[in-house]
């Protein structure tokens, strides 16, 4: 099998790491590798900010939810949407200030500000386990978003959007079942009898993996467990909107 396919195959989080310092070398092609991802126009609407400082990686951890390995693996990386960039192009080639905000407040801008830090962290992701090394996406990095804004000294126009742990892993936990593949790819057209009936069939092998595992074993389905965490998570994200509005992607005071 082509070395890369494997690779991703093998794909599992790791949260658990050994106090190992990550060599440069490594760290640069992990962060040139993100760099390379396709993006929008080449407009490259995404920064890093590395991690490796112990305290302050410690502090990114208490600000997600006391998530130990934040500050246990040897780096952690903020993928950041950034449009200060983009401002600064407008500003240097005489775009006004109205007609650059307006632009800032399109709704395309936010799902562009979603899809190229992640599609640039999955980058990071692949070359960090072709070297033997461990992550795990972080999307709690966002619970104290304007806390993370000032810690991070990030600019208006600047969000943060997921963090990764990368590191030199401490154990080796089980590879967690994925859908099958009819329930969520389709030919031609979606499909919803094939999404539906997957998720029947996955709660089958998912309930037979969980209570077949080695550690964290229940009596659970897929469907179940997620519905309950969903409700769980309802409102987590309290800062979100003044988040948006502190860094100048809307203008309109929240609705209650």
């Amino acid at each position: 099998m082509n070395p890369v396919i494997e690779s991703l195959f093998k794909h599992h989080s790791i949260r658990k790491y050994k106090d190992q310092p990550l060599e440069d070398e490594k760290l640069q092609l992990i962060l040139k590798a993100a760099q390379a991802a396709p993006n929008w126009c080449n407009a490259q609407h995404m920064s890093i900010i590395v991690v490796k400082d112990k305290a302050n990686k410690e502090k990114l951890a208490e600000l997600s939810l006391n998530q130990p390995y934040v500050a246990q693996c040897s780096v952690f990386l903020v993928f950041c949407a950034d449009f200060y960039r983009t401002n600064y192009m407008f500003e240097k080639n005489g775009v006004s200030a109205e007609q650059a905000q307006k632009f800032m407040e399109q709704l395309d801008t936010l799902f562009v500000c979603g899809h190229e830090p992640a599609i640039a962290m999955q980058n990071a992701i692949v070359a960090a386990e072709s070297m033997g090394l461990g992550t795990v996406p972080i999307g709690l990095i966002r619970k104290n978003s304007l806390a993370l804004v000032k810690e991070l000294n990030l600019p208006k126009h600047v969000i943060p959007m997921i963090g990764l742990c990368v590191g030199y892993p401490d154990h080796d936990p089980d590879m967690k079942p994925r859908l099958p593949t009819s329930a969520v790819c389709f030919d031609e057209k979606y499909d919803t009898a094939k999404s539906k009936s997957g998720v029947d069939e996955f709660d089958v092998s998912y309930n037979e993996y969980l209570v077949s595992r080695d550690a964290n074993n229940r009596d659970e389905n897929w469907s179940k467990g997620l519905a309950e965490k969903y409700m769980q998570f309802y409102g987590l994200y309290e800062d979100d909107y003044e988040l948006l509005k502190q860094q100048g992607f809307i203008s309109i005071d929240k609705k209650n």
